[in-house]
């Protein structure tokens, strides 16, 4: 089976403008909202920034650049990406390499598809009115009650099996349409739709008393966090980790990009909407959390335990709970969207499957390992090895792979595409020995602190 595949197995991203909504889905995560927003704040609020968004210019320059550009050139996945590059070197074995970055694309999915069927079961408690039933005139303890018993029931064994299982459904639905009418067309809708309820969200939040406190929370700087290692680490983190470089999902929509754009510049609008998104989210949940009392460093349960309780106080809480769930669904589903065209594409190019067989092998195999690991502590276990272990060793390998086994002449060739000016030799050094150096750094300190993104 020939690893370069030719234009037109799926199609390819009609405009830019379709491109980039669907790179800024898979990018935007439950990252950008429940761990970025508390991270901000832990870490010097404004003093923090300025080291994001130092890293997410780098990262999005070079490292999203690289990966596109891998997946335009090859016109594949990453096991016939990497294959290729392998290749080029007159070397084997590329294509286990590359099952590498695909295995963890997988992984995630199946922790991801978890996690937004009880986003899923959220909207509809919400909704219905059954999330914080009763809560009102009771004691902020009480409710916190109320918060944990509901959290638990929807993540207990099999305590989401339906809302689990019709979020791969859905998933499947929008890859079966291919890549114009399905992967573009749902992240022109979504993504856009994801923006103004966040901004809906953030406005409302403004007028409640006491969220002053969460934007100085999140703006005002401790220039002293500037000298603490872990400042610069977690940042650092953060911004790779957000912009989904993992050696895979971008080499994938990359290779459905048309030849006439230029690589560097929607990288680099990629980079800035996922940052917007991430502040966007920050500013709707922590002036909130502050306006009543609550703990912005509360992490992952930040969504599930703790907003809950601040929608129950506020006026027409269950539609603004309602509102923030469906964003939080529409970036779950465009990234869940992403990690499944991965494999979707594998299965295609090398197995030699019709698509919307792969869609469904895919999403099945998803699902039947997910219904062993939807126990909260278990998935939890599950993202970990993932994400601490294999998704980083699988950007780590890809930025390698790219800069260095393909070459910087090759990869420059292509970047160089669809560009007016070509780029200069400072970008070749940010390459090879910025990026691929702090790619490893990542893996390292994602082991050392049990997770950096």
């Amino acid at each position: 089976m020939s690893t370069k595949r030719q234009v037109g197995q799926n199609g390819q991203f009609k405009d830019r403008v379709g491109f980039v909504l669907a790179s800024v889905g898979s990018a935007v995560g439950m990252g950008n909202i429940w761990m970025f927003p508390y991270r901000v704040g832990q870490y010097g609020g404004a003093a923090f920034l300025l080291v994001y968004f130092f890293f997410v210019a780098l990262f999005g320059y070079v490292g999203l650049s690289g990966e596109f550009a891998f997946g335009r050139l090859t016109r594949t996945g990453p096991i016939g990406s990497y294959d290729y590059a392998l290749k080029s070197r007159g070397k084997k074995g590329g294509g286990i390499l590359g099952a590498i970055p695909l295995c963890g694309s997988l992984g995630i999915a199946i922790g991801y598809a978890i996690i937004v069927g009880w986003v899923l079961r959220y909207i509809f408690g919400a909704v219905s009115g059954q999330m914080l039933s009763g809560a009102a005139g009771l004691s902020g303890e009480a409710v916190n009650e109320l918060s944990q018993q509901y959290f638990s029931g929807v993540t207990g064994k099999f305590g989401s099996l339906g809302w689990h299982f019709a979020v791969i459904v859905l998933a499947m639905v929008v890859l079966s349409g291919g890549v114009m009418k399905g992967i573009e067309k749902i992240n022109k809708i979504l993504m856009p739709a994801f923006f103004i309820l966040f901004l809906l969200i953030a406005i409302r939040v403004a007028f409640l008393p006491g969220a002053i406190e969460g934007y100085r929370y999140l703006l005002v700087p401790d220039w002293s966090y500037l000298a603490n290692p872990e400042t610069w680490i977690m940042a650092m983190g953060q911004a790779f980790f957000s912009l989904s470089i993992t050696g895979s999902g971008m080499i994938i929509y990359g290779s459905y990009l048309d030849k006439q754009e230029d690589i560097p510049r929607v990288s680099v609008m990629t980079a800035v909407l996922d940052t917007v998104a991430a502040l966007l989210a920050g500013f709707a949940i922590i002036p909130a959390v502050f306006a009543f009392g609550l703990d912005p460093k509360s992490g992952p349960p930040l969504m599930f335990l703790t907003l809950p309780v601040v929608f129950s106080k506020i006026p027409m809480g269950n539609l603004v709970a309602a509102l923030f769930f469906i964003a939080v669904l529409f970036a779950g589903i465009t990234s869940l969207v992403n990690m499944f065209e991965v494999c979707t594409e594998a299965l295609q190019t090398h197995v030699g499957w019709k698509r919307k067989v792969a869609v469904v092998a895919v999403g099945l195999a998803a699902f039947a390992v997910g219904v062993f690991v939807e126990y909260e502590p278990y998935m939890g276990a599950w993202m970990d090895v993932i994400s601490i272990y294999v998704v980083p060793f699988g950007a780590l390998l890809g930025a390698i792979v790219i800069y260095w086994v393909l070459g910087m002449e090759n990869i420059r060739k292509e970047l160089n595409v669809g560009r007016k000016k070509p780029l200069g030799v400072l970008y070749a050094f940010l390459a090879k020995y910025v990026y691929v150096i702090l790619a490893a750094v990542v893996f390292v300190l994602s082991i050392r602190y049990k997770g950096i993104g």
